[in-house]
């Protein structure tokens, strides 16, 4: 899904080539989140998990909105611990739904604590959540050079959305999880005038299922990007 906006850039967030929904945008943050952020492969699991939780609390909702409420969410969601957000009880979540730095939507802030607690079950089955969103690219980003709109889903979309909403995941719909994956770099959809645009990559097989089950192992702490 790509990010749109209708307002024209100033001149000078104009200086280098960018994405049209970047280079569009009026609005820093957006500027600043496509150049830091969107495209880039992510393997930390706890920033896995805030881009699943933001993607999900987006729905229905521009991005620029999403960005601008970052730091409530961060502060709301204890810097996306999914370990710390799973124990949140009736009395957090009822917080949550008064907190004015948050969308605060129900269902949106049921699901993000229900989410956790999915997330923590792939996490202990495979390793790492990480471990197994890559999986279904065989660890290595689909670079696509589309000219114009972006697609809202694509098939990889779909299969990751359905093996999500197996696994209890909510607001995982195919739309919401193909800018996901676009936000986390498994899928990199910088256009080819960018001047964040690699060179593609040979053609790739249809993508594995994912990997079988393993012991669970421990895991460091992730870092956030700031």
């Amino acid at each position: 899904m790509s990010r749109q906006s209708g307002v024209r850039a100033p001149r000078a967030r104009r200086a280098r080539p960018r994405c049209r929904w970047a280079a569009d945008s009026s609005d820093p943050a957006s500027v600043r989140y496509h150049d830091e952020e969107w495209g880039r492969p992510v393997h930390d699991d706890r920033r896995l998990f805030e881009m699943l939780t933001l993607e999900g609390a987006q729905a229905g909702l521009s991005w620029a909105t999403i960005l601008h409420k970052r730091a409530g969410y961060r502060r709301a969601f204890d810097r996306f611990d999914p370990r710390k957000v799973a124990r949140f009880d009736a009395r957090r979540r009822a917080a949550l739904r008064r907190d004015p730095g948050i969308v605060r939507n129900r269902l949106k802030i049921e699901s993000s604590v229900s989410n956790a607690r999915a997330f923590l079950a792939v996490q202990r089955e495979f390793g790492s959540f990480a471990r197994y969103l890559w999986s279904f690219v065989s660890g290595r980003p689909v670079v696509n050079r589309r000219r114009g709109r972006l697609p809202a889903r694509t098939a990889l979309s779909d299969r990751i959305s359905s093996d999500l909403a197996r696994r209890g995941f909510k607001f995982v719909g195919s739309t919401i999880i193909y800018a996901y994956l676009q936000a986390v770099g498994v899928v990199n959809d910088h256009s080819p005038g960018c001047f964040l645009a690699r060179r593609p990559r040979a053609p790739r097989t249809a993508s594995p299922a994912p990997p079988a089950a393993r012991a669970p192992v421990a895991l460091g702490r992730g870092r956030l990007l700031r």
